[in-house]
């Protein structure tokens, strides 16, 4: 089995707040990420497949085609927006990076061909913090 990662870049707001809660309890929870006037990352996504090599190319998969697919299904409809109002596959849901890195792979791993599958979204809120998300 050979896996290959392409990384990809996006720039994104949100906040975490739940409307169920009061003020003082999502900031007692998520501290200045309930900020009223939101807060941003610079995101940076790791998308890794996993599958044999064509015998013909020697390619698992020609990564030009999986960024395109990437970009069109996922960076395009993040980038600089704000995952709170503006993402329709994240409506209702909170916007944490655990929940992000979910809605990512359900984008991603119904369009990918069937010679390779979906290995791992690993997604990088801030240079200390990531989530990997394995489908499960």
């Amino acid at each position: 089995m050979v896996y290959l990662t392409r990384i990809e870049h996006f720039n994104a707001a949100h906040k975490l707040y739940n409307p169920k809660w009061s003020k003082e309890q999502n900031e007692a929870v998520f501290g200045v990420c309930a900020n009223e006037n939101w807060h941003g990352h610079n995101y940076e996504l790791f998308v890794t497949i996993k599958g044999q090599p064509d015998p013909d190319t020697g390619f698992l998969f020609d990564v030009k085609k999986l960024s395109s697919m990437i970009k069109t299904a996922v960076i395009d409809r993040l980038d600089h927006k704000n995952l709170n109002l503006d993402v329709p596959f994240l409506e209702g849901q909170m916007c944490s990076t655990e929940n992000l890195a979910i809605a990512i792979w359900k984008e991603l791993s119904p369009i990918l061909p069937k010679t390779v599958q979906l290995h791992c979204i690993k997604l990088y809120e801030t240079p200390r913090i990531f989530v990997e998300y394995f489908g499960e």
